[in-house]
């Protein structure tokens, strides 16, 4: 059985968690706090949750582990099976994750945290982040999906991650950011949060925030 490494908090760890949730992988949670011991960097190259405890070893990086699974478990079709519409969905990942969380997360200390960070720092994610929230209109229609009429991975990346978009830009910026191009996240999410596995990830999430206060 897969074991996933990792805690409610993490929205990588989330994703992962949604993605075997949603297509019925059996799994096991091992709860694993960060900074992780020594010896545990063994599992985790990195230093970073989540990570998959499998019969042949560890391995990291959220989607690196979604990789695994699709190709480990074909039969349940995770991403399309055309190849082109396949790409399609790594693209927008791509951009949700690389270039948007990937560059708020620097504002996570301050939006989230009670620390502190630059003005360089906050000019240029805001910059950043403008041009590929651009990208992300670009390329998503939310219709009423990620990529239109069927739900699929980008919904699970998107779940885990644009709402951490808004609330960090809101908070720094006193502007949605994504509110303000006219991404409506919240009522996209709330439509995601209508899936048993989504309000299993929600739940959990929600608990472990309760239960770490």
């Amino acid at each position: 059985m897969i074991k996933l490494h990792g805690f409610a908090l993490s929205n990588y760890y989330n994703k992962v968690k949604f993605v075997l949730l949603e297509h019925g992988i059996e799994f096991e949670e091992v709860l694993t706090k960060l900074p992780l011991a020594e010896a545990q960097l063994a599992q985790s190259a990195t230093g970073k949750v989540p990570f998959i405890e499998t019969e042949q070893g560890f391995l990291c990086e959220s989607e690196v582990i979604v990789e695994y699974l699709a190709a480990r478990f074909p039969d349940k079709r995770i991403f399309s099976a055309d190849p082109w519409q396949a790409a399609k969905e790594r693209e927008l990942i791509a951009v949700i994750e690389t270039h948007l969380e990937l560059a708020v997360r620097e504002l996570y200390p301050e939006a989230f945290f009670g620390g502190t960070v630059s003005e360089e720092v906050k000019k240029s994610v805001e910059k950043r982040v403008t041009r590929h929230i651009a990208s992300l209109k670009r390329l998503a229609t939310f219709a009423p999906y990620a990529r239109g009429e069927q739900f699929g991975i980008v919904d699970m990346s998107a779940f885990v991650n644009l709402p951490l978009i808004g609330m960090a830009t809101q908070a720094i910026y006193g502007r949605d950011m994504l509110a303000e191009a006219g991404v409506d996240w919240k009522a996209y999410v709330k439509l995601l949060g209508a899936r048993p596995a989504a309000q299993r990830v929600g739940a959990d999430r929600k608990a472990y925030i309760e239960a770490t206060r």
